[in-house]
């Protein structure tokens, strides 16, 4: 395998997890010799269990602590967005968990095609795609605005020191759960590697813009450009890296309104009621244009994939194809 410079390197051959098909792409992992709907169903929706499970529990936990112990308004505790945070980022060994029991595939080959988090993808990703996304969303931030809240100082360090340190972990908790696992799912109901790319990058772009809970069509197009776009680029990479880091970056609107006082757990909670407007569109367009870099970084190499076959490995029908 052949790969272009600077955001993907080539990476010494190694042996291939548990239950891995050799030579496929990220979304042909858990591709079988029949498609296997009713088992990939079975998958999403604990997913989506996990999802709505763990953000009761969390949530409804630090609402219940706020309101009976702290005496403070949950809509702007530093306690109940940290809870929802670390709700999400549990989605993260979840995923790995159903993937495992279900399909019998190592958990680690999640993170990538090579079956671990390829760190040097990450730093490089960072480098070179995020000041495009954080300077979209910082001029979005400001010209959005918001109703401004008068934080106490202990909450805004709070807050910003969550923000960095678990809002991170609760994109990559998104990204392993839709465009990890879903996205394997649905991927690998089709036998043509193209069919199933299509199919996979639908339904979870459509799936997760949803979940978000706003028909408003400049949110609702953000979000179908925001999650096509990180499909896309865990596809061409061959691995969840990349798109960890781009949504990590578009998080960061959460450490930018607590620098401005800007309630933005206020507007979260009233996603279905919210009014956007074409400024939101500017950081779903950063994303946009970081994934056509992406595509042009691979496009000698194509999509990457998990390493050649060697003696004992699986082979799946139907899983070559760009």
């Amino acid at each position: 395998m052949t790969t272009d410079p600077w955001l993907l390197r080539d990476h010494p051959s190694r042996a291939l997890p548990t239950g891995v098909p050799a030579g496929v792409e990220y979304h042909r992992v858990l591709t079988g010799e029949r498609p296997r709907v009713l088992r990939g169903l079975l998958a999403i929706v604990l997913l989506l269990a996990g999802l709505v499970g763990f953000s009761l529990l969390l949530v409804q936990g630090a609402e219940l602590l706020d309101t009976r112990v702290l005496d403070r308004d949950p809509a702007t505790s530093p306690l109940t967005l940290l809870a929802g945070s670390l709700s999400l980022a549990l989605l993260i060994p979840w995923s790995m968990l159903v993937q495992r029991l279900l399909y019998g595939v190592a958990p680690s080959s999640l993170h990538s095609v090579t079956g671990r988090f390829r760190f040097d993808v990450l730093g490089r990703t960072l480098l070179l795609l995020g000041p495009l996304v954080l300077v979209a969303v910082g001029v979005t931030a400001a010209l959005l605005g918001g109703e401004r809240v008068a934080w106490s100082s202990s909450d805004l360090v709070v807050m910003f020191l969550g923000g960095l340190l678990i809002s991170p972990l609760a994109a990559a908790g998104e990204e392993y759960g839709f465009r990890g696992l879903m996205f394997r799912v649905v991927g690998g109901w089709s036998r043509s590697p193209r069919a199933g790319l299509v199919t996979g990058v639908v339904v979870t772009t459509v799936a997760f813009s949803l979940v978000h809970g706003t028909i408003d069509p400049y949110l609702l197009t953000s979000y179908l450009l925001l999650f096509g776009s990180m499909a896309v680029v865990t596809w061409r990479t061959g691995g969840l890296e990349t798109a960890v880091v781009l949504h990590a970056v578009y998080n960061l609107a959460i450490l930018l309104a607590v620098t401005l006082h800007l309630d933005l757990l206020g507007q979260l909670d009233s996603r279905e009621s919210a009014a956007g407007s074409p400024v939101n569109l500017g950081p779903a367009g950063a994303v946009v244009l970081a994934t056509a870099i992406v595509w042009w970084l691979t496009r000698r190499s194509g999509p990457v994939r998990t390493p050649r076959a060697a003696a004992g490995d699986r082979v799946v029908v139907g899983a070559g194809g760009r």
